[in-house]
Protein backbone atom coordinates (compact mmCIF):
# COMPACT_ATOMS: atom_id res chain seq x y z
CA UNK A 1 0.00 0.00 0.00
CA UNK A 2 3.15 2.67 0.61
CA UNK A 3 4.07 1.35 -2.69
CA UNK A 4 0.58 3.17 -4.04
CA UNK A 5 1.51 6.46 -1.86
CA UNK A 6 4.07 7.68 -3.66
CA UNK A 7 2.48 6.99 -7.25
CA UNK A 8 -0.55 8.26 -6.12
CA UNK A 9 1.14 11.57 -5.15
CA UNK A 10 2.79 11.47 -8.57
CA UNK A 11 -0.32 11.37 -10.13
CA UNK A 12 -0.44 7.58 -11.14
CA UNK A 13 -4.09 7.07 -11.92
CA UNK A 14 -3.78 3.10 -12.22
CA UNK A 15 -2.44 2.72 -8.79
CA UNK A 16 -5.17 5.36 -7.45
CA UNK A 17 -7.90 2.87 -9.04
CA UNK A 18 -5.98 -0.37 -7.04
CA UNK A 19 -5.86 1.66 -4.20
CA UNK A 20 -9.57 2.62 -4.04
CA UNK A 21 -10.40 -1.41 -4.86
CA UNK A 22 -8.60 -2.50 -2.12
CA UNK A 23 -9.89 0.01 0.71
CA UNK A 24 -13.32 1.09 -0.54
CA UNK A 25 -14.79 -1.60 1.01
CA UNK A 26 -13.16 -1.56 4.53
CA UNK A 27 -13.30 2.26 4.53
CA UNK A 28 -17.29 2.04 3.34
CA UNK A 29 -17.65 -1.11 6.50
CA UNK A 30 -15.39 1.72 8.89
CA UNK A 31 -17.80 4.43 8.42
CA UNK A 32 -20.98 2.54 8.44
CA UNK A 33 -19.71 1.06 11.49
CA UNK A 34 -20.31 4.35 12.91
CA UNK A 35 -22.97 6.63 11.67
CA UNK A 36 -25.60 3.66 11.03
CA UNK A 37 -26.61 5.25 7.54
CA UNK A 38 -25.39 3.55 3.92
CA UNK A 39 -26.11 6.85 2.57
CA UNK A 40 -23.44 8.61 4.59
CA UNK A 41 -21.12 5.51 4.47
CA UNK A 42 -21.52 5.48 0.34
CA UNK A 43 -20.98 9.60 0.80
CA UNK A 44 -17.98 9.69 2.92
CA UNK A 45 -16.38 6.92 0.90
CA UNK A 46 -16.54 8.54 -2.37
CA UNK A 47 -15.62 12.24 -0.89
CA UNK A 48 -12.76 10.51 0.78
CA UNK A 49 -11.27 9.23 -2.72
CA UNK A 50 -12.43 12.60 -4.12
CA UNK A 51 -10.77 14.60 -1.53
CA UNK A 52 -7.69 12.27 -1.59
CA UNK A 53 -7.30 12.36 -5.38
CA UNK A 54 -7.33 16.75 -5.29
CA UNK A 55 -5.17 16.67 -2.05
CA UNK A 56 -2.66 13.91 -3.60
CA UNK A 57 0.69 16.38 -3.78
CA UNK A 58 -0.17 16.70 0.32
CA UNK A 59 0.07 13.21 1.15
CA UNK A 60 2.34 12.62 3.93
CA UNK A 61 5.28 10.05 3.57
CA UNK A 62 5.57 9.95 6.88
CA UNK A 63 2.10 8.03 7.43
CA UNK A 64 1.10 4.66 5.43
CA UNK A 65 -1.77 5.29 2.71
CA UNK A 66 -4.72 3.91 4.73
CA UNK A 67 -4.06 5.63 7.62
CA UNK A 68 -4.31 8.88 5.93
CA UNK A 69 -7.56 7.78 3.66
CA UNK A 70 -8.84 6.64 6.55
CA UNK A 71 -8.32 10.27 8.70
CA UNK A 72 -10.14 11.74 5.87
CA UNK A 73 -13.07 9.85 5.87
CA UNK A 74 -13.42 10.69 9.74
CA UNK A 75 -12.93 14.06 9.22
CA UNK A 76 -15.55 14.26 6.50
CA UNK A 77 -17.66 12.21 8.63
CA UNK A 78 -17.80 14.68 11.25
CA UNK A 79 -18.68 16.88 9.34
CA UNK A 80 -21.38 15.64 7.33
CA UNK A 81 -22.76 14.88 10.69
CA UNK A 82 -22.25 18.21 11.71
CA UNK A 83 -24.09 19.23 9.10
CA UNK A 84 -27.03 17.10 9.16
CA UNK A 85 -27.69 18.26 13.30
CA UNK A 86 -28.36 21.28 11.77
CA UNK A 87 -29.76 20.35 8.93
CA UNK A 88 -32.26 18.80 11.10
CA UNK A 89 -33.66 21.65 13.42
CA UNK A 90 -34.57 23.26 9.91
CA UNK A 91 -38.45 23.30 9.07
CA UNK A 92 -39.14 19.95 6.75
CA UNK A 93 -40.88 20.71 3.79
CA UNK A 94 -44.53 20.89 3.56
CA UNK A 95 -46.53 17.91 2.89
CA UNK A 96 -46.70 17.22 -0.60
CA UNK A 97 -44.30 18.97 -1.82
CA UNK A 98 -41.66 16.96 -4.40
CA UNK A 99 -38.76 16.05 -1.71
CA UNK A 100 -35.65 14.76 -3.88
CA UNK A 101 -34.00 13.01 -1.18
CA UNK A 102 -37.48 10.80 -0.27
CA UNK A 103 -37.46 9.21 -3.58
CA UNK A 104 -33.10 8.41 -3.13
CA UNK A 105 -34.13 6.33 -0.09
CA UNK A 106 -34.14 2.83 0.05
CA UNK A 107 -37.75 1.07 0.03
CA UNK A 108 -37.51 -0.07 3.59
CA UNK A 109 -36.10 3.29 4.81
CA UNK A 110 -39.17 4.86 3.40
CA UNK A 111 -41.24 2.96 4.50
CA UNK A 112 -39.91 3.28 8.27
CA UNK A 113 -40.49 7.16 7.29
CA UNK A 114 -43.65 6.61 6.23
CA UNK A 115 -44.77 4.86 9.69
CA UNK A 116 -42.99 7.71 12.02
CA UNK A 117 -44.61 10.15 10.20
CA UNK A 118 -48.28 8.63 10.52
CA UNK A 119 -47.64 8.36 13.73
CA UNK A 120 -47.06 11.68 14.43
CA UNK A 121 -50.20 12.36 12.51
CA UNK A 122 -52.07 10.13 14.93
CA UNK A 123 -51.28 12.33 17.92
CA UNK A 124 -54.23 14.24 19.55
CA UNK A 125 -54.33 17.63 17.23
CA UNK A 126 -52.65 19.98 20.55
CA UNK A 127 -49.45 17.26 21.26
CA UNK A 128 -49.89 17.20 17.24
CA UNK A 129 -49.26 20.83 17.18
CA UNK A 130 -46.97 20.87 19.61
CA UNK A 131 -44.77 18.38 18.54
CA UNK A 132 -44.52 19.56 14.82
CA UNK A 133 -43.74 23.06 15.98
CA UNK A 134 -41.06 21.96 18.18
CA UNK A 135 -39.12 18.79 16.10
CA UNK A 136 -39.99 20.17 12.40
CA UNK A 137 -39.79 23.86 12.76
CA UNK A 138 -37.26 24.00 15.00
CA UNK A 139 -39.18 26.04 17.75
CA UNK A 140 -38.25 26.51 21.33
CA UNK A 141 -40.50 25.46 24.08
CA UNK A 142 -40.78 29.27 25.18
CA UNK A 143 -41.53 30.04 21.48
CA UNK A 144 -44.10 27.43 21.11
CA UNK A 145 -45.61 28.70 24.35
CA UNK A 146 -46.14 32.32 23.85
CA UNK A 147 -47.07 31.57 19.69
CA UNK A 148 -50.07 29.24 20.85
CA UNK A 149 -50.93 31.18 24.33
CA UNK A 150 -49.78 28.16 26.83
CA UNK A 151 -47.02 27.72 29.51
CA UNK A 152 -43.87 26.34 28.80
CA UNK A 153 -44.83 23.57 31.12
CA UNK A 154 -47.97 22.61 29.11
CA UNK A 155 -45.72 22.47 26.20
CA UNK A 156 -43.50 20.41 27.74
CA UNK A 157 -45.69 17.98 28.49
CA UNK A 158 -47.08 17.58 25.04
CA UNK A 159 -44.04 17.11 24.08
CA UNK A 160 -42.85 14.39 26.39
CA UNK A 161 -46.45 12.69 25.78
CA UNK A 162 -45.44 13.04 22.17
CA UNK A 163 -42.44 11.16 22.59
CA UNK A 164 -43.81 8.51 24.63
CA UNK A 165 -46.61 7.64 21.83
CA UNK A 166 -44.31 7.86 19.05
CA UNK A 167 -41.81 5.25 20.78
CA UNK A 168 -44.52 2.75 21.11
CA UNK A 169 -46.13 3.05 18.01
CA UNK A 170 -42.51 2.97 16.55
CA UNK A 171 -41.61 -0.25 18.58
CA UNK A 172 -44.68 -1.74 17.38
CA UNK A 173 -43.52 -1.38 13.97
CA UNK A 174 -39.45 -1.93 14.47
Amino acid sequence: MNDYLLHIKNGDVYCFQQAYNELHVRLYQYIFRYSRSHYLAQEVVQLTFIKLWEKRSDLSEAHTLDAQVFRIAKSLLIDLLRKEGVRKIQPLPEAGMEVVWYNEMPVAEKDELEHILRAVEDLPPARKEVFKLSRFDGLSHKEISSRLALSTKTVETHISKAIKQLRKSISLFF
